[in-house]
C-alpha cells in the first residue's frame, strides 16, 4: 500500500477540489484513500477481488464509470500493461472538469508515463516517494485523444481487451492444455479463471455439454468472453473462482490458473484454485489444469484430490489430471 496520495496532498501541494464528485480508477483493495471522502468518490474496479474488499469498507465501486457522468477530479491507479495505463489516464482526461491525478509504483511504468505527459502538456505538480511517482495536471482530452485504446482488438478470431491477460494471442499453456483434453469431460463443467473464454470456446465443442459455468474475476476479459461465446449452455460468472459456488457438484473443472499478486509469482492463487476445484466436483469429478512448469502445485493436489498425476508437458508447462476429490463437498 502507498501513501503516496496522502503525502501529495500533506506536504506536495496537491489540493483536491472541495465540492464535486471524484472518481478514483483501477486502485487495488489496500489503496490509501485516506484523504478521499466516502460521500465524494466512486471507484471503478473491475477486478472482483478488490472490487467486492472496497464495497465492503463503504466505498461506491463499480467495474466502470456511469456513462455521462463528469467529475471534479479523477485519479489513476495505474495497472501493469502500459496500454490500459494510457487509455484510463485519456479517460480521466476526458472525464475530469478539474485535475487528473496519477499514481503508480516504477514497476508499473509510471516514470516513463510521466515523461511523456511532460512533452503532450503541463503537470501542474508531483512528487516521487516509495518506489513510485504521484503527479497531476490540468484535464486535457484533446492532447490525450490518441490515448484512447480502443475497447476491443481480435486475436485469432476472438476479442480481447487492452490489459487482460494474455491480451494479443493464445496464451501457450492454455492451447497446450486443448490439445491434450479429452473431447467429452462431462455434462456439467466449470472453467476456472476463463479469462476471454478461449478454454470455454473449445469446451463447447462438445454436443454433449449440457452446461459450462464461466468463471472470470477480471470483468474486462469477462465482457470479452460474452463477446466471444454466445452458447446458451454457457453462464457467465464475474466472480473469484477461489470463492465461486456452483448449483450443483460439477463433472470437471478446467483451468489455467493465474499465478501472480501484482509482479511477484504467488503460488497461493493457483494453490487455492485447486482447493477451490476440489470443493466443486461430485465424487467423481474430475480436475485438468495447466501450469507453469516451476510453480509447486503438487503439494496441494496431493492435499485436495486422492489421484493426480502429470499426464503432458514441455520445458515450460505441466498438464496435471487429477481425481477423487477430498473435498468434493465441503
Amino acid at each position: 500500500m502507498s501513501a503516496r496520495l496522502a503525502l501529495a496532498v500533506a506536504e506536495g501541494g496537491l489540493s483536491l477540489p472541495e465540492v464535486g464528485p471524484i472518481a478514483v480508477l483501477h486502485p487495488r483493495a489496500d489503496a490509501d484513500l485516506a484523504p478521499l471522502t466516502l460521500a465524494r468518490v466512486r471507484i471503478v474496479q473491475p477486478f472482483r477481488p478488490d472490487h467486492d474488499a472496497l464495497a465492503a469498507a463503504g466505498w461506491t465501486t463499480g467495474w466502470q464509470l456511469p456513462e455521462g457522468m463528469r467529475f471534479a477530479a479523477v485519479v489513476v491507479m495505474l495497472p501493469r500493461a502500459k496500454r490500459q495505463a494510457q487509455a484510463l489516464i485519456a479517460e480521466a482526461a476526458a472525464r475530469s472538469d478539474g485535475l487528473v491525478i496519477v499514481d503508480g509504483s516504477k514497476t508499473d511504468g509510471v516514470d516513463s508515463l510521466w515523461r511523456a505527459l511532460r512533452k503532450r502538456l503541463s503537470v501542474v505538480g508531483g512528487l516521487s516517494k516509495a518506489h513510485g511517482r504521484i503527479f497531476w495536471f490540468a484535464a486535457d482530452a484533446a492532447a490525450l485523444a490518441d490515448w484512447q485504446a480502443p475497447d476491443r482488438q481480435q486475436v485469432e478470431g476472438f476479442t480481447t481487451a487492452p490489459g487482460v491477460f494474455s491480451a494479443d494471442g493464445i496464451d501457450p499453456a492454455s492451447r497446450l492444455l486443448v490439445d491434450h483434453l479429452p473431447a467429452h469431460l462431462g455434462a456439467h463443467v466449470a472453467d476456472l479463471g476463463a479469462g476471454w473464454g478461449y478454454l470455454s470456446a473449445h469446451l463447447l465443442q462438445d454436443a454433449r455439454l449440457e452446461t459450462l459455468d464461466l468463471v472470470e474475476a477480471d470483468r474486462i476479459a469477462l465482457t470479452c468472453a460474452e463477446a466471444n461465446i454466445s452458447d446458451p449452455r454457457v453462464r457467465f460468472h464475474w466472480a473469484d473462482a477461489r470463492r465461486f459456488h456452483a448449483d450443483r457438484p460439477l463433472d470437471a473443472v478446467v483451468m489455467n490458473p493465474p499465478f501472480h499478486t501484482e509482479r511477484s509469482a504467488d503460488p497461493g492463487l493457483g494453490q487455492a484454485f485447486i482447493a477451490a476445484a476440489a470443493r466443486l466436483l461430485s465424487p467423481r469429478g474430475q480436475l485438468w489444469m495447466v501450469a507453469n512448469r516451476h510453480l509447486p502445485y503438487e503439494a496441494a493436489l496431493s492435499a485436495a484430490f486422492a489421484v493426480h498425476q502429470e499426464i503432458a508437458g514441455d520445458t515450460r508447462f505441466k498438464i496435471f489430471h487429477a481425481t477423487r476429490p477430498i473435498r468434493a463437498r465441503g
